[in-house]
């Protein structure tokens, strides 16, 4: 497949041939199938230098720069990599990015490839422009979003600091529309914690409960504490939600109280939060049974916040690029998963996510229809002249 889309990397491509090409090369996680290559050919065609285009531990990362004139810098970010699919239900091969119902149809079509379709042709548009820009535009690329993105942005992150590169605003093309193209963008995204409690008890007959320590029991104490704690820094729209994803009681016998027991919970938690004070707050809620208690933390992912600026607003910039491709402006939100916008985000960095809708990410017949993929193109599009018309 790396071949095959080299082989058509000069060839001038529409934006729904762009998207099938890139559904074509089975990037799952962290491999890229070639996708990056090509993609660094077609940006350095477009003028673009390639500044980092490396394999990490199986991960691979581009980054690319073109620099206009003085003035701000600006990147467009996202993954090409992608879950798993077989072909389990699918009305096409999950690789094959067939057109069915004016829908193109196949794994990564709405998360990201066709934000990353979108973008190039967006970026082709301008390039093809004489226009007087200024400021210099990057693109960050990574194969490893949705495992576990310790040599993906993270790393693009680490390279700009050391080649001392500061964005003053980022766009992620992930999936954030809900019902129309750019009704809904996020300027931010929960931070993100598992927590894992280990009980332990006495064990022994159940005729007898006063010679015992029933680490079940202290389990259902625990999970009524967690439920009913109060995030009092919370904002509206971004509240703190902690949701308690399993209780095991290692017993194989009725008539034995249980000794063991584990809670695990997930935390999906307000910027106003850092992920030490999450697990302070939990730990102090808790301190009345820590003679009984052992407590796990895993997969921390801190939250990010765009507000808006008085001067030099991404946000308002991103709203009225949306209102003028679709005469709405779009809802802001912070739900849903983490993603790799937390790795650029800074108090000197805005980032904003904007793409597609997210409807059928992940799932059988994921598919973004070419009227949305035309819709999003625009409104890439227009964020590009906003941003970088002089």
């Amino acid at each position: 497949m790396a071949q095959h889309l080299a082989s058509i990397a000069n060839l001038p491509l529409n934006t729904v041939e762009k998207l099938q090409k890139l559904i074509q090369a089975p990037s799952v996680t962290p491999s890229d199938a070639g996708t990056l290559s090509w993609l660094a050919t077609r940006l350095h065609e477009l003028g673009f230098e390639i500044l980092l285009h490396e394999e990490v531990h199986g991960v691979k990362n581009l980054v690319a720069k073109r620099c206009f004139s003085t003035g701000p810098n600006f990147a467009f970010a996202g993954h090409v990599d992608v879950v798993p699919a077989n072909d389990k239900g699918w009305l096409a091969s999950p690789f094959s990015g067939d057109v069915i119902d004016g829908c193109i149809i196949g794994r990564g079509a709405a998360d990201m490839k066709g934000g990353i379709a979108a973008m190039l042709s967006a970026t082709e548009q301008m390039c093809a422009h004489d226009f007087q820009y200024q400021g210099t535009f990057y693109w960050l690329l990574t194969s490893d979003e949705e495992g576990e993105a310790e040599y993906g942005s993270k790393r693009i992150a680490q390279f700009l600091t050391e080649q001392n590169i500061a964005l003053d605003a980022c766009l992620v093309g992930e999936p954030t529309s809900d019902k129309t193209v750019g009704d809904t963008i996020k300027n931010g995204r929960r931070g993100a914690l598992s927590g894992r409690v280990q009980i332990n008890g006495k064990a022994g007959h159940v005729a007898y409960p006063e010679n015992t320590v029933n680490a079940a029991h202290i389990a259902g104490e625990i999970v009524a504490a967690l439920t009913q704690l109060v995030w009092w820094k919370d904002e509206a729209g971004s509240k703190t939600h902690l949701q308690v994803t399993g209780i095991t009681v290692p017993n194989i016998v009725d008539n034995l109280v249980p000794s063991e027991c584990e809670i695990t919970f997930n935390i999906r938690y307000s910027h106003a939060y850092r992920s030490h004070a999450v697990c302070e707050l939990v730990e102090s809620v808790l301190e009345k049974w820590q003679n009984h208690l052992a407590f796990v933390w895993e997969r921390p992912c801190e939250p990010y916040y765009t507000g808006a600026n008085e001067q030099n607003c991404f946000l308002s910039l991103t709203e009225k690029a949306i209102y003028q491709a679709t005469g709405q402006y779009p809802t802001l939100s912070t739900s849903g998963g983490t993603s790799d916008g937390r790795f650029f985000a800074s108090s000197c960095t805005q980032v904003i996510e904007c793409g597609v809708r997210n409807h059928t990410i992940h799932q059988v017949n994921e598919h973004v229809p070419i009227c949305d993929l035309q819709m999003i193109e625009e409104i890439y599009l227009n964020v590009l002249k906003e941003f970088f018309v002089a």
